[in-house]
Protein backbone atom coordinates (compact mmCIF):
# COMPACT_ATOMS: atom_id res chain seq x y z
CA UNK A 1 0.00 0.00 0.00
CA UNK A 2 1.01 3.46 -0.96
CA UNK A 3 2.69 5.89 2.24
CA UNK A 4 0.89 8.60 0.20
CA UNK A 5 -2.72 9.27 1.36
CA UNK A 6 -5.23 8.45 -1.89
CA UNK A 7 -8.44 8.56 -3.01
CA UNK A 8 -9.87 5.33 -3.54
CA UNK A 9 -12.12 6.29 -5.83
CA UNK A 10 -9.73 8.21 -8.26
CA UNK A 11 -9.83 5.40 -10.93
CA UNK A 12 -12.71 3.76 -11.07
CA UNK A 13 -14.49 2.56 -13.86
CA UNK A 14 -11.10 2.84 -15.58
CA UNK A 15 -9.39 -0.40 -17.84
CA UNK A 16 -5.58 -0.40 -16.76
CA UNK A 17 -2.97 -2.37 -18.35
CA UNK A 18 0.37 -2.71 -16.51
CA UNK A 19 2.98 -4.54 -18.49
CA UNK A 20 5.70 -6.44 -16.37
CA UNK A 21 2.90 -6.09 -13.54
CA UNK A 22 4.56 -9.07 -11.66
CA UNK A 23 7.21 -7.49 -9.73
CA UNK A 24 9.51 -4.30 -9.14
CA UNK A 25 7.99 -1.14 -10.53
CA UNK A 26 5.41 -3.06 -12.16
CA UNK A 27 3.70 -4.44 -9.53
CA UNK A 28 4.28 -1.64 -7.44
CA UNK A 29 2.27 0.56 -10.18
CA UNK A 30 -0.51 -1.91 -10.88
CA UNK A 31 -0.61 -2.27 -6.97
CA UNK A 32 -1.48 1.58 -6.66
CA UNK A 33 -3.66 2.23 -9.75
CA UNK A 34 -5.44 -1.07 -8.14
CA UNK A 35 -5.98 0.90 -4.77
CA UNK A 36 -7.15 3.45 -6.79
CA UNK A 37 -10.13 1.38 -8.19
CA UNK A 38 -8.66 0.48 -11.18
CA UNK A 39 -9.51 -2.40 -13.03
CA UNK A 40 -5.88 -3.49 -13.56
CA UNK A 41 -4.67 -6.20 -16.19
CA UNK A 42 -1.20 -7.11 -15.40
CA UNK A 43 1.72 -9.58 -17.76
CA UNK A 44 4.29 -11.27 -16.97
CA UNK A 45 6.47 -14.30 -19.19
CA UNK A 46 6.70 -16.01 -15.59
CA UNK A 47 3.43 -17.33 -14.05
CA UNK A 48 1.35 -15.18 -11.38
CA UNK A 49 2.92 -14.56 -8.44
CA UNK A 50 1.07 -16.29 -4.92
CA UNK A 51 -0.69 -13.35 -3.17
CA UNK A 52 -1.60 -11.12 -6.30
CA UNK A 53 -5.01 -11.15 -7.57
CA UNK A 54 -5.58 -8.48 -10.38
CA UNK A 55 -8.97 -8.09 -12.14
CA UNK A 56 -7.02 -9.86 -15.19
CA UNK A 57 -3.74 -11.56 -15.72
CA UNK A 58 -1.83 -12.98 -19.47
CA UNK A 59 1.37 -14.75 -18.86
CA UNK A 60 2.78 -13.95 -22.37
CA UNK A 61 6.39 -12.63 -23.50
CA UNK A 62 5.97 -9.10 -25.44
CA UNK A 63 9.07 -9.18 -26.95
CA UNK A 64 7.29 -11.50 -29.46
CA UNK A 65 4.75 -10.01 -31.97
CA UNK A 66 2.52 -13.64 -30.79
CA UNK A 67 2.76 -12.42 -27.22
CA UNK A 68 1.58 -9.02 -27.72
CA UNK A 69 -1.24 -10.67 -29.82
CA UNK A 70 -2.09 -12.73 -26.65
CA UNK A 71 -2.19 -10.04 -24.26
CA UNK A 72 -4.74 -7.53 -26.65
CA UNK A 73 -7.00 -10.40 -27.60
CA UNK A 74 -7.43 -11.27 -23.64
CA UNK A 75 -7.89 -7.70 -23.01
CA UNK A 76 -10.18 -6.70 -25.10
CA UNK A 77 -12.27 -10.22 -24.01
CA UNK A 78 -11.94 -9.35 -20.76
CA UNK A 79 -12.10 -5.38 -20.81
CA UNK A 80 -13.63 -4.42 -23.81
CA UNK A 81 -10.90 -1.92 -24.41
CA UNK A 82 -8.27 0.25 -22.36
CA UNK A 83 -7.97 3.57 -20.76
CA UNK A 84 -4.76 3.72 -19.23
CA UNK A 85 -1.91 1.90 -20.66
CA UNK A 86 1.49 1.30 -18.37
CA UNK A 87 4.23 0.16 -20.67
CA UNK A 88 6.80 -1.10 -17.98
CA UNK A 89 8.11 -4.40 -18.98
CA UNK A 90 11.48 -3.95 -19.84
CA UNK A 91 15.12 -5.25 -18.91
CA UNK A 92 18.48 -6.40 -19.96
CA UNK A 93 20.13 -9.92 -20.83
CA UNK A 94 22.77 -9.00 -22.95
CA UNK A 95 26.25 -10.24 -21.84
CA UNK A 96 29.38 -8.03 -20.62
CA UNK A 97 32.10 -7.10 -22.46
CA UNK A 98 30.98 -4.10 -24.05
CA UNK A 99 29.79 -3.61 -27.68
CA UNK A 100 31.76 -6.60 -29.48
CA UNK A 101 30.06 -8.50 -26.94
CA UNK A 102 26.20 -7.27 -28.51
CA UNK A 103 25.32 -9.88 -31.44
CA UNK A 104 23.00 -9.06 -33.83
CA UNK A 105 20.36 -11.28 -32.13
CA UNK A 106 21.42 -9.64 -28.72
CA UNK A 107 20.49 -6.20 -30.31
CA UNK A 108 17.12 -7.26 -31.51
CA UNK A 109 16.47 -8.80 -28.27
CA UNK A 110 16.54 -5.66 -26.28
CA UNK A 111 14.92 -3.88 -29.10
CA UNK A 112 11.85 -5.82 -28.80
CA UNK A 113 11.29 -5.90 -25.36
CA UNK A 114 12.43 -2.18 -24.53
CA UNK A 115 11.07 -0.93 -27.70
CA UNK A 116 8.72 -2.72 -29.72
CA UNK A 117 6.70 -3.94 -26.90
CA UNK A 118 5.20 -0.91 -26.28
CA UNK A 119 5.18 0.20 -30.12
CA UNK A 120 2.98 -3.27 -30.95
CA UNK A 121 0.50 -2.50 -27.28
CA UNK A 122 -0.28 0.60 -28.81
CA UNK A 123 -0.50 0.29 -31.88
CA UNK A 124 -3.09 -2.36 -30.87
CA UNK A 125 -5.33 -0.04 -28.11
CA UNK A 126 -4.70 3.80 -29.21
CA UNK A 127 -7.34 4.01 -31.81
CA UNK A 128 -9.87 2.78 -29.60
CA UNK A 129 -8.78 5.27 -27.67
CA UNK A 130 -8.34 7.94 -30.50
CA UNK A 131 -12.38 6.88 -31.79
CA UNK A 132 -13.29 8.40 -28.28
CA UNK A 133 -11.11 10.65 -27.60
CA UNK A 134 -9.80 9.50 -24.16
CA UNK A 135 -6.88 7.86 -22.69
CA UNK A 136 -3.15 8.12 -21.23
CA UNK A 137 -0.20 6.25 -21.91
CA UNK A 138 2.84 6.07 -20.04
CA UNK A 139 6.36 4.51 -21.15
CA UNK A 140 8.85 3.37 -18.66
CA UNK A 141 12.33 4.30 -20.23
CA UNK A 142 15.16 4.88 -17.83
CA UNK A 143 18.04 7.13 -17.54
CA UNK A 144 20.23 5.11 -19.56
CA UNK A 145 18.81 6.93 -22.02
CA UNK A 146 21.15 9.75 -21.14
CA UNK A 147 23.67 7.96 -19.26
CA UNK A 148 24.36 4.56 -20.79
CA UNK A 149 26.22 2.51 -19.43
CA UNK A 150 29.00 0.05 -21.97
CA UNK A 151 29.64 -3.07 -19.97
CA UNK A 152 26.52 -4.90 -20.21
CA UNK A 153 23.86 -2.53 -21.32
CA UNK A 154 24.45 -0.44 -24.26
CA UNK A 155 21.80 -2.26 -26.36
CA UNK A 156 19.35 -1.59 -23.59
CA UNK A 157 20.30 1.95 -23.26
CA UNK A 158 19.68 2.52 -27.31
CA UNK A 159 16.67 1.11 -26.72
CA UNK A 160 15.14 3.43 -24.09
CA UNK A 161 16.35 6.23 -25.97
CA UNK A 162 14.77 5.30 -29.08
CA UNK A 163 11.09 4.53 -26.64
CA UNK A 164 11.94 8.37 -25.03
CA UNK A 165 11.95 9.75 -28.88
CA UNK A 166 8.98 7.53 -30.14
CA UNK A 167 6.81 9.17 -27.19
CA UNK A 168 7.55 12.24 -27.82
CA UNK A 169 6.22 11.83 -31.38
CA UNK A 170 3.92 9.77 -30.32
CA UNK A 171 2.34 12.42 -28.25
CA UNK A 172 2.25 15.27 -30.90
CA UNK A 173 0.56 12.96 -32.63
CA UNK A 174 -2.33 11.88 -30.50
CA UNK A 175 -2.53 14.42 -27.83
CA UNK A 176 -5.10 16.98 -30.61
CA UNK A 177 -7.02 14.00 -30.58
CA UNK A 178 -7.35 13.42 -26.83
CA UNK A 179 -4.92 10.91 -25.60
CA UNK A 180 -2.33 11.83 -23.84
CA UNK A 181 1.50 9.97 -23.51
CA UNK A 182 4.31 10.96 -21.14
CA UNK A 183 7.92 9.00 -20.26
CA UNK A 184 8.91 8.25 -16.72
CA UNK A 185 12.58 7.37 -16.67
CA UNK A 186 13.87 6.04 -13.17
CA UNK A 187 17.13 5.38 -12.03
CA UNK A 188 18.26 3.27 -9.65
CA UNK A 189 15.45 1.79 -8.00
CA UNK A 190 15.82 -0.68 -4.98
CA UNK A 191 13.59 -3.52 -6.23
CA UNK A 192 13.50 -6.99 -5.15
CA UNK A 193 15.65 -8.03 -8.11
CA UNK A 194 18.08 -5.44 -7.13
CA UNK A 195 17.97 -6.08 -3.70
CA UNK A 196 19.35 -9.21 -4.39
CA UNK A 197 21.65 -8.23 -6.48
CA UNK A 198 23.12 -5.88 -3.39
CA UNK A 199 23.23 -8.91 -1.76
CA UNK A 200 25.21 -11.11 -3.85
CA UNK A 201 27.36 -8.21 -4.28
CA UNK A 202 28.11 -8.22 -0.83
CA UNK A 203 28.95 -11.94 -0.23
CA UNK A 204 31.11 -11.57 -3.31
CA UNK A 205 32.94 -9.31 -1.93
CA UNK A 206 32.75 -10.15 1.77
CA UNK A 207 31.32 -6.47 2.12
CA UNK A 208 28.00 -5.66 4.08
CA UNK A 209 25.06 -4.66 2.07
CA UNK A 210 25.48 -1.08 2.79
CA UNK A 211 29.06 -0.60 1.04
CA UNK A 212 27.66 -3.21 -1.67
CA UNK A 213 24.79 -0.75 -2.48
CA UNK A 214 27.05 2.36 -2.07
CA UNK A 215 29.70 0.88 -4.91
CA UNK A 216 26.32 0.41 -7.42
CA UNK A 217 25.43 3.80 -6.37
CA UNK A 218 29.15 5.22 -7.11
CA UNK A 219 29.26 3.45 -10.73
CA UNK A 220 25.96 5.77 -11.31
CA UNK A 221 28.20 8.90 -10.31
CA UNK A 222 26.41 9.06 -7.17
CA UNK A 223 22.87 9.80 -5.86
CA UNK A 224 22.62 13.13 -4.32
CA UNK A 225 19.89 11.93 -2.18
CA UNK A 226 21.75 9.10 -0.50
CA UNK A 227 19.66 5.62 -1.90
CA UNK A 228 18.78 4.29 -4.38
CA UNK A 229 14.55 5.24 -4.96
CA UNK A 230 11.80 2.85 -3.91
CA UNK A 231 9.25 1.11 -6.60
CA UNK A 232 6.29 2.29 -4.50
CA UNK A 233 7.37 5.84 -5.02
CA UNK A 234 7.51 5.47 -9.05
CA UNK A 235 4.22 3.93 -8.51
CA UNK A 236 2.85 7.10 -7.14
CA UNK A 237 4.47 9.26 -9.82
CA UNK A 238 2.86 7.53 -12.58
CA UNK A 239 -0.61 7.50 -10.82
CA UNK A 240 -0.43 11.20 -10.77
CA UNK A 241 0.77 11.04 -14.10
CA UNK A 242 -2.13 9.27 -15.44
CA UNK A 243 -4.82 10.77 -13.46
CA UNK A 244 -6.75 13.95 -14.26
CA UNK A 245 -4.89 15.89 -11.66
CA UNK A 246 -2.29 16.07 -14.80
CA UNK A 247 -4.27 16.66 -17.36
CA UNK A 248 -2.72 19.03 -18.97
CA UNK A 249 0.76 17.50 -18.37
CA UNK A 250 1.85 16.10 -21.99
CA UNK A 251 4.94 14.66 -24.06
CA UNK A 252 7.18 14.72 -21.10
CA UNK A 253 9.87 12.55 -19.44
CA UNK A 254 9.47 12.28 -15.50
CA UNK A 255 13.25 12.00 -13.93
CA UNK A 256 13.29 9.78 -10.93
CA UNK A 257 16.09 8.90 -9.98
CA UNK A 258 17.65 11.18 -6.76
CA UNK A 259 19.34 13.82 -8.35
CA UNK A 260 21.59 10.99 -10.42
CA UNK A 261 21.76 12.52 -13.60
CA UNK A 262 24.29 15.17 -13.61
CA UNK A 263 23.27 17.63 -15.98
CA UNK A 264 20.30 20.31 -16.72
Amino acid sequence: MSRFSLDPTEFTGKRVLVTGGTQGMGEAIARRLAAGGANVATTARSNLPEGQAPALFVQADLSTSDGVRNVVRSVIEAFDGLDIIVNNVGGSSAPSGGFAALTDEEWHRELDTNLLAAVRLDRAFLPAMLSRGAGVIVHISSIQRRLPLFEATLAYAAAKAALTTYSKGLAKEVGPKGVRVNTVAPGFIETEAAHRLVVRIAEQRGVDEMTARQGLMDSLGGIPIGRPGRPEEVAELVAFLVSDRAASIHGSEYVIDGGTVPTV
